[in-house]
């Protein structure tokens, strides 16, 4: 009965638990990317897990709904979880966008949900760190963006030999589709671009002439997709339209305000990079490990200029990008900078005897200089306390036993040598931020 009730308890498929000790690596790696935005001026907003299910197939159709957790509540109202922000921020800049100081930018890290089958960097529920600008289309906007993610990225240990941004704008592709002087599905066919690494290239052409180009069309267009940076005038010439024109001097904008940035060195460009999201107006972006070995996108961003007008706002321009933790970590473990999976724990106080309020007074004044200080709860003997605290990863064991408090002394252990010392009570922890063996030694 036991073992039945275990295996009906299993955990769902896509989802995932953490321990402490990969959480513990997850909370440095969360914390390294938050604090970079913060640097930047970043502010932390909070949003719902729940939305209303048209949100999402307004903005990309019903069929969007297929790929989500969608369901009518109690209150007959059709909502589904949450599969992205950007839709979400978009909302909550219209709602109160007169009241709101522009630019605005947030930050926001939670999980979101897509129902799709699980993979290498892919689960049904995921955690992404969102960075996002609002209220201003100056290619310094795109460019800061770009920085607060190269910065991340490096806060974490990754070398610009570890990643690259593939960079590339929405109105190149849209504008070349429409020179090619065809009736072309102009939605979808920047949807197959989007696949373009993903499938082979007879399924890529089949996508394109779904789309409305022809197979002429189809090799003319990706022919054009392989131009490099200093041959971006030959796409003008091609389309001869301003949209291309206008998109490839942003694009350029964007690179020389990253130069500026320092950041430059990171950015390719990449127009087989085209985001799939129908919502991308501009200049969009997806981070890759420079290797290779992982090889799906480890997350991306870019410029949506309409979104917060078709949520009954003013016009108003917006960029920013999410990242994910899943394909991140990757990345950080390809390249041997994935924070270490365990805990660590500064001080455990351990007592021997009735020396109860000795060791919480030790462990308060430790606690009030910042550290993580564990004490007896379960009423353990000395070598049990003794075998928990090597467990949790304890740097200094403080020994709290009757016979030493009565000589007015405690001892200290250093876990990592075995050494142990006598300290005087009134002098440990005294005035020293972080006392251990080797101050008593």
């Amino acid at each position: 009965m036991v073992a039945k009730a275990r295996g009906m308890y299993d955990r769902i498929k896509g989802f995932r638990d953490f321990y402490p000790p990969e959480m513990a690596a997850r909370r440095e790696a969360i914390d390294a990317v938050e604090a970079t935005a913060r640097s930047y001026g970043f502010r932390e907003i909070g949003t719902p897990a729940l939305e209303s299910a048209a949100m999402y197939a307004d903005k990309s159709g019903e069929e969007i709904l297929e790929e989500l957790y969608s369901f009518e509540d109690r209150g007959g109202r059709e909502v589904a979880l949450a599969p992205e922000l950007t839709p979400t921020a978009a909302r909550m800049v219209a709602a109160r966008q007169q009241a709101l100081s522009k630019p605005i930018k947030w930050l926001s890290t939670r999980p979101f949900w897509r129902y799709e089958e699980p993979q290498q960097g892919r689960f049904r529920e995921f955690y992404q760190t969102n960075v996002d600008i609002f209220g201003t289309d100056d290619p310094a906007a795109d460019a800061e963006v770009l920085a607060v993610a190269a910065e991340a990225l490096t806060g974490l240990g990754l070398a610009p030999e570890d990643f690259t941004f593939r960079v590339s704008h929405r109105d190149i592709l849209g504008g070349l589709l429409e020179s090619l002087d065809t009736d072309v599905d102009t939605r979808a066919a920047i949807r197959s671009v989007d696949k373009r690494a993903k499938v082979d290239e007879a399924e890529y052409a089949d996508l394109l002439t779904d789309a409305g180009l022809t197979r002429e069309q189809v090799e003319r267009f990706d022919a054009l997709l392989a131009t490099a940076e200093e041959d971006l005038d030959d796409l003008v010439a091609f389309a001869g339209t301003d949209r291309v024109e206008s998109a490839v001097d942003n694009l350029r904008a964007v690179l020389a305000a990253a130069a500026d940035l320092g950041v430059r060195e990171y950015c390719t460009l990449s127009l087989t990079t085209a985001r799939g999201l129908d919502y991308y107006t501009g200049v969009v972006f997806e981070c890759f490990d420079a290797t290779g070995e992982v090889s799906r996108s480890v997350f991306g961003g870019g410029r949506y200029d309409d979104l917060i007008e078709g949520f009954g706002g003013q016009p108003t321009p917006a960029v920013g990008f999410g990242a994910g933790y899943a394909t991140l970590s990757l990345l950080c473990q390809r390249a041997g900078v994935w924070p270490e999976e365990a805990i660590r724990t500064d001080y455990y106080v351990l007592q021997v005897g009735d020396t109860r309020e000795t060791v919480a007074e030790i462990a308060g004044q430790l606690r009030e200089r910042g550290h993580v200080v564990e004490t007896d709860v379960a009423g353990r003997s000395f070598g049990a306390q003794l075998d928990y605290a090597d467990s949790i990863g304890t740097e200094t064991v403080v020994i709290v036993g009757e016979r030493d408090l009565a000589e007015d002394r405690v001892t200290l252990k250093d876990m990592d040598s075995g050494d142990q010392t006598q300290a005087p009570v009134d002098a440990f922890p005294g005035e020293a931020d972080r006392p251990t063996f080797e101050d008593f030694a």
